[in-house]
């Protein structure tokens, strides 16, 4: 069952490239890049607060504009932080984000973003 579907025209990021390094107290801190920190604003708008805290499949389609290599598990760790954070799931934990199938990478210089399709897992419980 579709629970939500939109396609988000940002340059899909990850979150654990090029982080900055700060001092707090002479003890290094890891916070994430700039480009991290504007991806995720710049997906806020087209965002809708759900606040699903049940089990889900996301389907997230990364359309790049180029064609660098990316790992798509870090794709993903940066999309659920991101959903999170905009309050579309509760939580990214395995009992509510249960599965990511049919997830991938492409090209499309034209056309870059996330399409990201949430349904509604039937039968799945982690109790």
């Amino acid at each position: 069952m579709l629970v939500y579907k939109v396609f988000i025209p940002v340059i899909p990021r990850t979150k654990k490239n090029n982080p900055r390094i700060i001092y707090c107290k002479k003890r290094p801190i890891l916070l994430p890049s700039e480009k991290y920190l504007q991806f995720e604003k710049e997906c806020a708008p087209y965002l809708q607060p759900l606040n699903i805290d049940y089990p889900v499949n996301v389907k997230a389609i990364y359309h790049r504009p180029d064609r660098r290599r990316v790992d798509l598990c870090n794709l993903h760790e940066a999309l659920c932080d991101v959903l999170v954070k905009y309050n579309v799931v509760k939580d990214d934990n395995c009992t509510i984000i249960a599965s990511m199938d049919g997830s991938k990478v492409v090209y499309d210089k034209a056309n870059y973003g996330i399409e990201l399709i949430i349904t509604k897992k039937e039968g799945d419980n982690y109790e």
